[in-house]
């Protein structure tokens, strides 16, 4: 993982904040974008650990994110990026889904 200070990436990256249209679930906690952000289409959610894909809860967790956000416009706060993906806070309708999918995996 390569993390930067949050100036310096930010100074990277160009946006802060930005909203792109999620195309694909990738599994609970990765989803891929319409729109190219930094060379990356790939997005992963800050502060979430899905279970792993293949597993029950894996299948459990990916059908939940592609509920919450799945073909739908999403606000991106990008804070690292980790293999070739952008980390970050995102949030549809009013909700951090992060935070959402934390609580729905408990």
């Amino acid at each position: 993982m390569i993390l930067l200070k949050p100036s310096v990436f930010l100074a990277w990256l160009g946006e802060t904040k930005m909203q792109r249209t999620v195309s694909r679930i990738i599994d609970g906690d990765t989803f891929e974008t319409t729109t190219n952000i930094q060379g990356t289409n790939f997005v992963r959610l800050a502060r979430v650990n899905a279970p792993e894909k293949g597993t029950a809860r894996g299948t459990k967790a990916t059908a939940i994110l592609r509920g919450l956000i799945g073909g739908k416009i999403v606000r991106i706060d990008p804070k690292a990026i980790s293999y070739g993906r952008i980390v970050a806070d995102v949030y549809y309708g009013g909700k951090n889904i992060s935070d959402e999918m934390k609580r729905r995996l408990r």
